[in-house]
């Protein structure tokens, strides 16, 4: 066992994660704190598919570091992430998610569209093994996994229309608290995947009413 990951050893077999690779669409608020948590995981191989430049907006609500302005998204959280871990392989696609393109077996999606999610889905879902879909507004977080049967016959329920979506002031769209709770709540599934446990197929958390919602 490699003394780097010992603390987690009994939480995410070590074999089980060597045989990921990850896909994160999204490196936005949410996105991008999963892709450093994966790195610091110790996922092998991680892919980042974002178009998006960084703007001053994206330091406080996004994580991301005032030197970083301009830069691609992708490219900016890949570097971080090579210096959280420099064995790690990082493919960074500075473009918008493409049906055909490459994937990992394991795709973490973090796009603030229900349009975007439904094409992704389309696209990806007989070619993952592990799905999960992280969304938030403000102090409200969602996570949907889906990873088994049941759980991806669930997911496509939750593509409803945008008319449907919960629209909050624009202004307060992302808090970096929320996102980095929903992306924890995201990885929490994925190692429950690895040790072959179920996963919830549904969690939504409203962190300013302490309330919190589980399907399985």
């Amino acid at each position: 066992m490699n003394p780097r990951y010992s603390r987690q050893q009994d939480i995410v077999p070590a074999e089980r994660i060597a045989s990921c690779r990850a896909t994160v669409i999204g490196v936005g608020a949410i996105g991008r704190q999963v892709a450093l948590q994966l790195a610091a995981m110790g996922i092998p191989w991680l892919q980042l598919i974002d178009h998006d430049l960084i703007e001053v907006t994206n330091i406080a609500s996004q994580g991301y570091f005032e030197a970083d302005l301009g830069k691609p998204k992708v490219r900016a959280t890949a570097g971080l992430c090579r210096q959280i871990n420099s064995k790690l392989e990082v493919v960074s696609v500075e473009q918008r998610f493409k049906r055909s393109g490459e994937i990992g077996n394991c795709v973490f999606c973090a796009v603030d569209s229900i349009h975007t999610r439904r094409l992704i889905w389309q696209a990806v879902k007989d070619r993952s093994t592990f799905f999960v879909d992280g969304r938030m507004t403000a102090e409200s977080l969602r996570v949907i996994t889906a990873a088994d049967e049941s759980s991806r016959l669930h997911y496509p329920r939750t593509l409803f229309t945008p008319q449907r979506a919960y629209a909050g002031a624009c202004t307060a769209k992302t808090t970096i608290y929320c996102a980095n709770i929903a992306a924890g709540f995201m990885l929490a599934q994925f190692t429950k995947f690895l040790r072959q446990m179920p996963a919830e197929a549904d969690i939504q958390l409203n962190l300013l009413a302490a309330e919190i919602s589980v399907t399985e």
